[in-house]
């Protein structure tokens, strides 16, 4: 286990970088941060020459690969890191310089057991695209087909892991000083982002993933998922197939091309609901350099290494209170987020009713380009402190896939109703999950699985209340308390100077 003075060295190399490009600006200011981060703020800034506008994104791309991913995590929560840093860190475009090809052959080599030559026609060395985690290069396979081989970079995954398991320290260490930093659970935002970075380290996942999302999306036949090489796949290299198109990023060559730039918002819109809602499975990275037009009209996308997933239950929930906000019955989407647990049951539901009619009725009616799904995320984030709504994990992806879904779908088509689109497709869903028939089909469910689980539960009943004359369970073992040993005298002379230091910087910068 990594040490805690490790841990703060890093973080005050970090803190560093983020003070010289004032992007700690907003959180030494903010009075809900405790006393004790801003003192350390002020001692992270001592010294560095701070900008009068923050450059959030410069800061994360100087501080390395991890941080550029922690800070497009970030951007979806501006509730936590504030409006103008979210805005800011959506710029973050993930690109770096790629890596040296001779390291590139290395990998795909050992990782495939062959030279490239015996699986590719052709290779092509400078990559195509170079991101924080991996980079891509077009080459042709040995079948004639053209494709796009991913790799992970060199010592990525020792990277990534260093730099998480200080997130996971500064995150308990900020979490346990309750108040604000409690509420918005810190701990929980660091441990998703883990799984979305432990996900993306495996390219064997991404290409499962995109084998998955290709059958969920058979019923949109304007969405296109490639297929996967996988003789040509491993935990480091992911080959699949090559998309011929034009980026949803350039409106202008689009309209040049002779698309509809208007039915393929529509499109997109309209698979990213049933992804969301319909399947609880979708693309969590949907922003314009992953989409393509392809010559016949349809979407293709690439880079699944970033999915989210949502149960059933949730995403019932989710569909009522878009429902609700669409239809303006906000006494139901009230009850939803009461029922759901997102409000502590203290508070009082119509007031809370009332709260969410201020959020919702500003956009009723009016076209992305006058107000947005971003301004109304922004507006129900506004009120998550009044209410002490906790930061709900599961649906961090779903409110930033929604964010850059609706950034695309108003490029392309800035008068899109984004309601209108999706109006008709929850209405449709919500009728075949709550009507008769499937209440029925859930309640013979439910009582066949509760039949099926009785046999179970006899039995452990029967290990808790063992028949006379078995042998009695074990007594509960007691709570003890672990202590460090090693590192003697100097580690303890160190701490106490480290602390010292500390405290006079402290009350010197008062």
């Amino acid at each position: 286990m990594t040490s805690s003075i490790i841990h703060l060295g890093r973080l005050v190399r970090w803190a560093r970088i983020l003070a010289r490009h004032g992007a700690l600006q907003g959180l030494e200011r903010d009075s809900n941060t405790p006393p004790r981060v801003r003192r350390l703020i002020r001692i992270a800034r001592f010294g560095a020459r701070v900008p009068e506008i923050p450059r959030y994104a410069e800061a994360f791309e100087a501080i390395g690969p991890a941080a550029i991913k922690l800070g497009q995590a970030l951007a979806t929560r501006p509730d936590l890191i504030g409006e103008k840093a979210a805005a800011d860190l959506t710029r973050l475009q993930d690109a770096v310089p790629a890596a040296p090809f001779a390291a590139v052959r290395d990998s795909i080599e050992r990782s495939l057991e062959h030279p490239i030559s015996d699986l590719f026609q052709s290779f092509e060395e400078e990559a195509v695209g170079a991101a924080s985690i991996a980079q891509v290069h077009r080459a042709v396979t040995t079948e004639g087909v053209p494709v796009a081989v991913k790799v992970l970079r060199p010592g990525i995954e020792e990277e990534m892991a260093r730099a998480i398991e200080t997130y996971e320290w500064a995150a308990a260490q900020a979490e346990a000083m309750g108040g604000e930093l409690a509420r918005l659970r810190p701990r929980l935002v660091i441990a998703t982002f883990r799984q979305w970075t432990m996900r993306e380290l495996d390219l064997r996942r991404e290409g499962a993933s995109a084998s998955e999302l290709a059958d969920n999306m058979q019923a949109e036949p304007d969405f296109y998922v490639p297929a996967i090489d996988w003789r040509r796949t491993t935990r480091r290299v992911l080959t699949l197939e090559w998309v011929d198109g034009i980026k949803l990023a350039n409106p202008d060559r689009l309209i040049e091309a002779g698309h509809d730039t208007t039915r393929l918002a529509a499109s997109l819109v309209r698979a990213f609901l049933r992804q969301a809602i319909a399947d609880g499975f979708f693309h969590a990275d949907l922003h314009p350099g992953n989409l393509f037009a392809l010559p016949d009209g349809r979407i293709a996308a690439i880079d699944f290494g970033i999915m989210g997933r949502i149960n059933r239950q949730a995403r019932l929930w989710l569909a009522e209170i878009l429902h609700g906000l669409i239809t303006g019955n906000y006494q139901r989407v009230a009850e939803i987020h009461f029922t759901a647990g997102y409000v502590p049951p203290h508070h009082n539901l119509a007031e809370f009713a009332t709260a969410l009619r201020a959020v919702g009725e500003p956009i009723r009616g009016l076209p992305v380009k006058d107000v947005s799904i971003g301004q109304m995320l922004d507006g129900l984030f506004a009120i998550t402190r009044d209410f002490d709504m906790q930061t709900q994990p599961h649906l961090l992806l779903l409110q930033k896939t929604m964010v850059m879904v609706e950034g695309v779908a108003s490029q392309l088509d800035p008068d899109i109703n984004m309601w209108d689109v999706a109006g008709p497709f929850v209405q449709s869903w919500l009728r075949d999950e709550l009507g008769p028939e499937a209440w029925l089909a859930d309640r013979l469910r439910d009582d066949v699985g509760t039949l099926l689980r009785l046999p179970d539960l006899i039995r452990r009943i029967e290990a808790q209340f063992p028949a006379p004359g078995a042998a009695p369970p074990p007594p509960p073992l007691p709570d003890v308390t672990l202590v460090r040993v090693g590192g003697g005298w100097r580690f303890a002379a160190a701490l106490i100077v480290a602390a010292l230091v500390g405290a006079a910087l402290a009350v010197w910068l008062r």
